[in-house]
């Protein structure tokens, strides 16, 4: 029966919100393990010696992608791939670094290049949602606490209804968001893997690896999150008549 009521929504908001905290907990645990992976494999350099930035260039030469332009970008864990500006945007802590965790980065962001030359389905999807879930976000902002107040002193569900349907588009792009980075790191680790001149050692893939995995699991708890508000924002809409 528990698992029918969360299928259907019909879940009190007092349980959404005990949902919502213990996922809050997790995503904390995530981010800090995540970071201290990053700084830990910050510290260990590469035996070849390479920079972020050298070794997203041969990943994109070794692919075939000659019009992707890799640039340093301020900020820490700021790096992304644009698919508009074919840009890898790499921090200054990635851009310059000769770390195992900057290559992993790095090879990362250029796992999403080569989705992006190869037409990988998930991000064109990913890619074509992006101007519906800019707005969606911006009618999260307004319309959920207003959908709220509404609903409990007029009895008017409209307004949040509005609001639930946005985060709900707003919601399944985070869970769209997941192939596409599973698929970025899983590309990324099988060409460190067949380039013995980026990582030498069997030790230095693992690690790269286990950076990659925690970075992964921040897009997980994310996903989740946006699951846990949207059901708590759902059950005052389902249960409005109990």
């Amino acid at each position: 029966m528990n698992q029918i009521a969360l299928i259907t929504g019909y879940i009190g908001p007092g349980s959404a919100w005990f949902l919502m905290i213990v996922i809050a907990i997790v995503s904390f645990i995530v981010q800090w393990r995540f970071k201290s992976k990053f700084k830990q494999y910050s510290e260990i350099g590469l035996l070849s010696g390479l920079s972020g930035a050298e070794v997203a260039e041969k990943m994109l030469r070794d692919n075939g992608i000659y019009d992707v332009q890799v640039i340093s970008v301020e900020g820490q864990l700021t790096d992304h791939y644009n698919p508009e500006t074919k840009t890898v945007n790499l921090s200054p802590d990635v851009f310059y670094s000769r770390s195992v965790a900057a290559a992993a980065v790095a090879a990362h962001e250029c796992g999403h290049a080569v989705q992006h030359a190869r037409s990988y389905a998930w991000l064109s999807l990913r890619t074509s949602l992006v101007p519906v879930i800019n707005v969606a976000s911006t009618l999260t902002q307004w319309t959920l606490f207003l959908g709220l107040m509404l609903l409990f002193f007029t009895h008017n569900p409209f307004v949040l209804a509005i609001g639930v349907a946005a985060l709900a588009l707003v919601t399944l792009f985070s869970f769209i968001t997941l192939p596409v980075e599973f698929d970025a790191s899983r590309r990324a680790l099988a060409w460190l893997n067949n380039n013995y001149t980026i990582m030498q050692t069997r030790e230095e893939h693992e690690q790269a690896k286990d950076a990659l995995w925690w970075a992964a699991m921040t897009y997980v708890v994310a996903a989740l999150s946006a699951l846990a508000t949207l059901m708590y924002y759902a059950s005052f809409l389902l249960n409005r008549r109990n």
